[in-house]
């Protein structure tokens, strides 16, 4: 129906998944009960990346099935990103965890995030991006909720301390689903050269 008025029952063997209100298209009359792909797909627009995916393979080390990040959505050099992977039924995680309900993993979605935080280390100020970034600690995690095919991770990363001397960086992490949140804690990597 229109924007702020009811929507009309959806007829015997028509199914429809929940649009956003602002999503529907003026136009719509009450007796259409069809959105169409045109205006699902308005509802689904994505935001420019900012780094996409070769961009994010020339900083990163990791290679498929290992790199979690899919793009960069917004970039803060030597202080903090958003990021966003795609959670798709063809992962090879979901065919062991779990085959009857697939959950993308606690320990995986803690990778993506530190996949996010090196796109921040391991390029200028912080780092001329040479030698590896490697997991020194994660602490106060909490998972939310589960992640599941179909949904879109994004995650965001913030440094908040680097010591050059030691190499070592720390960061705190949250990501959402559908903006709610899913998984937040704090990292802590070592540069190694």
């Amino acid at each position: 129906g229109l924007a702020g008025s009811p929507r009309p029952a959806v007829p015997h063997g028509v199914a429809r998944a929940r649009l956003p209100v602002a999503a529907v298209a003026e136009e719509t009359v009450a007796e259409d009960t069809w959105a169409g792909a045109e205006t699902w797909s308005k509802a689904f627009a994505e935001p420019e990346a900012i780094f996409e995916i070769n961009r994010i393979k020339e900083i990163l080390p990791h290679r498929y099935p290992f790199l979690l990040v899919d793009k960069v959505i917004e970039f803060e050099a030597g202080k903090r990103c958003v990021g966003v992977k795609k959670v798709t039924s063809n992962e090879e995680f979901f065919n062991g965890h779990f085959p009857q309900r697939p959950i993308m993993p606690g320990v995986l979605q803690v990778e993506a995030m530190a996949q996010v935080g090196g796109l921040v280390a391991l390029q200028e100020p912080i780092t001329d991006g040479k030698g590896d970034f490697f997991f020194a600690g994660v602490n106060n995690v909490k998972w939310r909720r589960p992640v599941v095919p179909g949904d879109t991770l994004v995650m965001e990363m913030e440094l908040t301390a680097f010591k050059a001397k030691f190499g070592l960086v720390k960061m705190k992490g949250v990501a959402y689903v559908d903006g709610q949140k899913v998984v937040e804690g704090d990292f802590q990597f070592a540069m190694v050269k």
